[in-house]
């Protein structure tokens, strides 16, 4: 058995950074040619382990970044205006692309559209809760209250 350290996720074997022990005919047949692994020295692995750790507290400060976002935009109203008819009923939708755009011009949060979750877009007039997805696994919800021009 030889431990390599992966280069580049491999399936079935593990995710670029691992070190992990494999038959040595698979490590010098296969990983190693296509470029997928390099051998594991101890100067490799202290370099991976400091890798492992800047990526670690890079992804904690943006994790952090991400909730007080979620927090800002949790306490926020978006309030758009549209035309509608007498009945409330809009001309047209309410999208999450309209949803980024109020939240940027009203507050200067910018949002991808992608990110809002909006099952349908909007037809009507009044008060919505719409999910924001912030950062992976962290989402909140947002208030668009939708009105009539």
């Amino acid at each position: 058995m030889m431990e390599v350290i992966l280069l580049k996720d491999v399936k079935g074997q593990g995710k670029k950074g691992e070190v992990i022990r494999v038959s040595d005919g698979y490590a010098r047949n296969f990983l190693l040619p296509k470029g997928y692994a390099v051998m594991a020295t101890e100067q490799g692995k202290k370099r991976i382990s400091q890798q492992n750790a800047m990526m670690l507290r890079k992804r904690q400060t943006e994790e952090a970044k991400a909730r007080e976002q979620a927090e800002r935009i949790a306490s926020l109203k978006v309030e758009l205006k549209v035309k509608a008819g007498e009945n409330g009923k809009l001309f047209g939708s309410v999208t999450a692309k309209d949803i980024a755009e109020g939240l940027k011009d009203q507050y200067g949060i910018t949002v991808d559209k992608k990110k809002i979750v909006l099952p349908e877009p909007i037809k009507n007039t009044g008060e919505f809760k719409v999910e924001v997805k912030v950062y992976p696994e962290i989402s909140t919800m947002l208030e668009v209250i939708i009105g009539q021009e």
